[in-house]
C-alpha cells in the first residue's frame, strides 16, 4: 500500500513538473489537448491515491468491529470450556456436547474449614498418648446450574459457536484434547476462527496483508483464537488494545 502510494505521487510531480515544461516550451497550437490529457490524469493518480489511504481505513474500522464481535463469542466460548474442565477435569471438543453441558451440568459449591482430629497412628507410637493432628474438610452447600452461572437468562450460549460476522454460515473451529506434562495429561483447548471468513467481502490484498500482521497492537497470524492445542494456554490472541471491546 505505501508502495503504491509513494509511486502515485511521484508519477503526480512528474506529470505536473511535464505540464510546466510544456506550458513553457511547446508550442501554442498544441498546448490545449496535451494539458488536458496531463491535468486529467493528475486528477485520475489523486484519486486513485486518495482511494488507496481511505479504502484501507475504511478496512481497519471494518476489521476492528467484526474482530470485537468474535472476540465476544470466543471469551464466550472460553467460559464455558472452562466451566466444562472445572465439573468434569477435562475440555470439550463438540459443540453439540458443550451445549449439552450448559443447559444440564451444575457446579458444587463447597466450604472449606480446618479441623482437628485424634491421630491414630501418631498415638498408637507414643504409646497411647493422645496425639491430635490438623486435617481441612470440605463441605457440600449445594449446586448452581452452570448455564444460571454464566449466561443468566441469556441464551447466546446456544449459538456462540456461530462466527457472527463475514462468510454467512460458517462455525468457530473447535478442538479439545491432553497435552503431556512432566508425565501429566493437561487438558487443552482451541477454538478459532480464520481471518478470511471474518473479513470474507473484503479486499483480498487487505486480508493478505492483515494476515501477515506482527506487532503487539495487531491481531497477529492468520486466525482469531483462544486456547492452544500446542501448550497449556487459556488466553485469546488478541492484544490488549482490545480489552474495551471484550
Amino acid at each position: 500500500m505505501l508502495t503504491i502510494i509513494i509511486g502515485a505521487i511521484v508519477v503526480i510531480l512528474l506529470t505536473i513538473g511535464i505540464v510546466k515544461a510544456i506550458d513553457k516550451f511547446l508550442p501554442s497550437k498544441f498546448k490545449p489537448v496535451i494539458m488536458i490529457v496531463l491535468w486529467a490524469l493528475i486528477v485520475y493518480l489523486g484519486y486513485i491515491t486518495f482511494m488507496s489511504v481511505y479504502g484501507e481505513i475504511k478496512f481497519n474500522k471494518l476489521k476492528e468491529k467484526r474482530y470485537a464481535q468474535v472476540i465476544t463469542n470466543l471469551i464466550d466460548i472460553r467460559d464455558a470450556e472452562l466451566a466444562h474442565r472445572t465439573v468434569t477435569g477435562k475440555f470439550q471438543g463438540n459443540w453439540d456436547d458443550l451445549i449439552k453441558f450448559i443447559d444440564t451440568a451444575q457446579f458444587t459449591i463447597t466450604q472449606r474449614r480446618d479441623s482437628t482430629v485424634i491421630d491414630k497412628e501418631a498415638t498408637r507410637r507414643f504409646g497411647g498418648v493422645e496425639t491430635t493432628k490438623e486435617i481441612i474438610i470440605i463441605d457440600t452447600l449445594g449446586y448452581v446450574p452452570v448455564k444460571d452461572s454464566l449466561f443468566g437468562a441469556d441464551p447466546r450460549y446456544k449459538t456462540m459457536m456461530n462466527i457472527p460476522v463475514g462468510k454467512p454460515g460458517e462455525k468457530f473451529e473447535l478442538q479439545a484434547g491432553f497435552l503431556e506434562q512432566n508425565g501429566f495429561q493437561i487438558p487443552v483447548f482451541e477454538a478459532k476462527a480464520l481471518k478470511s471468513i471474518i473479513l470474507y467481502g473484503e479486499d483480498l490484498n487487505l486480508i493478505a496483508k492483515e494476515n501477515q500482521a506482527q506487532s503487539v497492537e495487531a491481531v497477529n497470524g492468520d486466525a482469531l483464537r483462544v486456547g492452544s492445542m500446542e501448550e497449556v494456554n487459556t488466553n485469546g490472541n488478541w492484544p490488549k488494545n482490545y480489552s474495551n471491546k471484550q
